[in-house]
This record gives C-alpha cells, structure tokens and sequence, in this order.
C-alpha cells in the first residue's frame, strides 16, 4: 500500500471541512490548504460517491462531512480514494507467481494487512481534529 497525494489531500479536506462551521466550498478549502482547486474538485466527487460528504446546495453551499467526525475512520477515506490497503496485489489465490497456499511471504503479508487495517479503523476523523 502506498499513499498518493490524492490519499493525503483527500484527508486533509476532510480534516479542513471537520473543523469548519457550516459548508466549506472547495474554493475555500483550497485556498486554505494551498492544493490545486481542480484537483481537489475530483477527490470531493470520489469522496462523495462514498458517501463521506455531501453537497450543500445555496449561497452558503458547499461540502459537509455526510456522518460525524467520530464515525468517519482514516480507513474510511483511503479505501475511498486509494482503493484497496493490501500490502500486496497478492490476495485470494489471484496472485499469478506464486501459489498462494504455499507462498512464505503469504503469512507476513496477512499480518502486514492486519496490522495496516487495524491502525487505519482505529484513527477517525475526530481524532485528527484534535
């Protein structure tokens, strides 16, 4: 697993619209975390589908958190906008150079990908707010 900017932008305008009051617009966020307006017009739309924000529509409009800060997981939003967290491409039998039931490196994998999981769903949004 490797996090990309669009991991750690993606955090960081989750953190921005956490601590913000009301609908935060990405123009705003973008202004305040120094990250391209653009770009970050695509994070919000994959964190969107998600469902980990939604748009608020008016004057005032903007992106909300779609759930509180405290049931939002860091887990949550890199699977959303990374995709899986496997340590390796190498899961459920897929793994073209190697047989997986007899691989050696298939345990500590498990256990990197265990370990990966556990501490990504144990950090919420609230806990980076802090």
């Amino acid at each position: 697993m490797k996090i990309t900017t669009r991991g750690r932008y993606g955090i960081r305008l989750m953190a921005d619209i956490a601590r913000g009051e009301g609908a935060a617009s990405v123009k705003s966020i973008a202004e305040r975390e120094g990250i391209s307006e653009s770009y970050l017009e695509q994070i919000v739309a994959i964190l969107r589908r998600a469902q980990l924000v939604r748009s608020v529509r008016g004057a005032s409009g903007g992106y909300v958190l779609a759930r509180p800060p405290g049931n939002i997981t860091v887990g949550d939003m890199l699977r959303a906008l990374e995709g899986s967290l496997a340590a390796s491409d190498c899961e459920d039998g897929a793994c073209a150079s190697c047989a997986c039931d007899n691989c050696a490196a298939k345990d500590v994998i498990d256990r990197i990908d265990e370990l990966v999981e556990g501490l990504v769903n144990g950090i919420t949004l609230s806990d980076l707010i802090k």
